[in-house]
């Protein structure tokens, strides 16, 4: 009988083609919107995932001032280097820790200068960071301890400013010092809040301090964890050790902040699932509207065929069967416009991803529901037409023109 019914449903949504895909072309609007709004979702939430593994695995930032305290930072002391000597005898659990200091400075390659980040720090930045140096060397131990003018450049140095020769041994200028170029670090392109991370000079941290800052200030610490699982006992502990060596009291509010990336990352993909879920819940009101466009053209389609249900009903169908019909119809015009929905949203989403800068995702769940959910909004929406169908008087039908 199921069968039947089918081929009965088809039969009628084809005597009326034109008027067939107008009535699903909000089920159309509506999947190909959410799937696209989900799909460039779950893009930005990978891109956001990446970005953060590449800040650094297992990875914390202190910084002096309180992130919850507006201004705080302008009168909070900088770090030094006992410090860093400190937090590396007292903290347990650490792969490594490096000071950074930062500065926009002008390098000169030959013809070519421009203003880039030059960092000043150790040789275990690349192991914090997880930046490798990937032609040429890191720092020794005694170049950092001395001072030496010696430094490693980014890939955008690399291929901008050099054109194509080989950087290792060249001699560049960084404000007015010379400086021996000994590695090019890996590229790891563009940041996650903007600018470009390859745009980067790293030289020892004490040179940096003596030659172009001419002060032995610390502006961040960098940790990273030995385990995943405890960044949060080596977050305890940083906290404890620079309370105590910053004269904090206790309950008194920290003139430091110290940064979690898991924390950063968990937060940022909070913030995406919230804004995708948002504009997914605005465009599937399409859905809403393509289901009472189902309705209206189903009890249109119920007053167009009264005569034809009445001959049904008199020699002797069934109500639930006229009701299985109508439902049947309802259900296949919105599951066939959730399947055209669903291919014009992966091709749209495909495309704009490119455009967007961020990764195409490919989420089979996704499109699960979104059929299954177009389908049951014509079921939904179907219903009322199709009780007032397997209701109708046979005698009163069969008087109908």
């Amino acid at each position: 009988m199921f069968g039947n019914t089918v081929i009965m449903s088809m039969r009628e949504i084809r005597r009326n083609v034109l008027r067939s895909c107008l009535t699903v072309l909000g089920i159309i609007i509506g999947v190909a919107a959410v799937i696209i709004i989900v799909t460039l979702g779950a893009g930005t939430t990978r891109q956001v995932q990446d970005e953060i593994s590449k800040m650094g695995s297992n990875m914390l930032t202190v910084m002096p001032g309180n992130m919850m305290r507006m201004g705080s930072g302008l009168s909070a002391p900088p770090f030094d280097v006992a410090d860093i000597n400190i937090l590396r005898r007292e903290v347990t659990g650490l792969a490594a820790i490096a000071p950074v200091s930062l500065r926009q400075l002008q390098v000169v390659i030959g013809n070519e200068n421009r203003r880039v980040n030059v960092m000043g720090t150790d040789s275990d930045f690349s192991v914090v960071r997880n930046w490798q140096v990937i032609e040429g060397r890191n720092f020794t131990p005694s170049e950092v301890r001395a001072g030496r003018a010696v430094c490693i450049v980014g890939m955008t140095i690399k291929t901008e400013m050099f054109a194509g020769q080989d950087p290792i041994g060249a001699t560049i200028r960084i404000g007015k010092v010379a400086c021996e170029v000994i590695g090019v670090l890996e590229s790891k392109g563009q940041a996650m809040f903007g600018g470009d991370q390859d745009e980067t000079v790293v030289i020892p941290i004490r040179a940096f301090q003596r030659r172009l800052a001419g002060s032995s200030k610390i502006n961040q610490i960098y940790l990273s964890a030995e385990d995943p699982d405890g960044i949060q006992e080596v977050k305890e502990q940083v906290d404890r050790v620079m309370r105590e060596r910053r004269k904090i009291a206790p309950g008194a509010p920290e003139d430091f902040n110290i940064r979690d990336m898991t924390e950063v990352s968990t937060m940022m993909q909070s913030t995406t699932g919230i804004l995708t879920g948002f504009l997914s819940a605005i465009a599937a009101v399409s859905l809403l509207v393509g289901g009472i466009g189902i309705m209206n053209i189903m009890l249109v389609s119920v007053t167009e065929r009264t005569r034809e249900i009445g001959i049904r009903l008199a020699i002797g169908a069934q109500e639930k069967e006229v009701l299985l019909q109508f439902l049947v119809e309802a259900a296949m015009l919105s599951a066939f416009g959730g399947l055209v929905g669903i291919l014009i949203g992966m091709l749209a989403a495909a495309a704009i991803a490119p455009a967007l800068n961020v990764p195409f995702v490919w989420q089979p769940s996704t499109i699960m529901i979104a059929f299954t959910f177009s389908a049951m909004v014509g079921v939904v929406f179907g219903y009322v037409p199709a009780r007032r169908a397997a209701r109708l008087d046979p005698i009163e039908a069969l008087r109908h023109e």
